[in-house]
């Protein structure tokens, strides 16, 4: 029988642009993953103190980027409880409406991976999932050091080369406040709701 594998793709998302879709799309495709799920995060612990955007217009706006995606899917899990949010407690309700057979990736960047150690449970997160990192050619990994933290974790990393994209959702949100044009970046429908709810003026 065929075990589900399915990919985790965490984010702020603010706003989702062509860089994530790529990136989730092309994981998908090179690990023959059955969907990703996109999680725009409630509240990161790590942003706490940024002007983040209402979470319901983040979903909105990965609803409608993935609307024409079969294999891309929107989890509001991060976005249905309260916060603080840490990627373990996200994973662990995954895997509870997903069940204990389905194969987990967690899609993470190369900065990420150094600061693992850094993370909450990391051992644990680790143990529940294959940890698929998007090399990034600025960013040096010790896996000596890396594996002295976390034993065990080289073994379940898959790096997936990727082409780099320079698009950010920071700088998207500069070129919308100065007026400059963000088509192509971003999918239209995202751009369009983007312009009607005047959001990042």
């Amino acid at each position: 029988m065929h075990r589900q594998r399915v990919g985790i793709f965490g984010g702020t998302f603010d706003p989702i642009h062509i860089g994530h879709l790529i990136l989730a799309e092309e994981a998908r495709y090179r690990l023959r993953l059955d969907r990703v799920y996109l999680v725009p995060a409630g509240d990161p612990p790590h942003k706490q103190n940024n002007d983040l955007t209402p979470v319901a217009h983040r979903l909105m706006m990965a609803e409608l980027a993935t609307a024409d995606m079969a294999g891309l899917w929107v989890s509001r899990v991060d976005a249905d409880r309260p916060g603080p949010h840490y990627t373990n407690d996200t994973v662990q309700l995954l895997r509870q409406q997903l069940g204990e057979d389905t194969e987990l990736y967690f899609l993470m960047g190369m900065d990420s991976l150094r600061d693992l150690p850094t993370w909450r449970h990391p051992q644990w997160l680790i143990q529940q999932c294959i940890l698929v990192v998007l090399t990034r050619h600025d960013i040096e990994i010790d896996w000596i050091q890396l594996e002295s933290a976390l034993p065990g974790l080289r073994e379940r990393v898959v790096l997936l080369d990727m082409p780099e994209l320079e698009i950010a959702s920071h700088i998207l949100r500069a070129r919308i406040r100065s007026g400059a044009p963000i088509c192509h970046q971003v999918p239209p429908m995202v751009e369009a709701y983007i312009a009607k709810q005047a959001l990042y003026r």
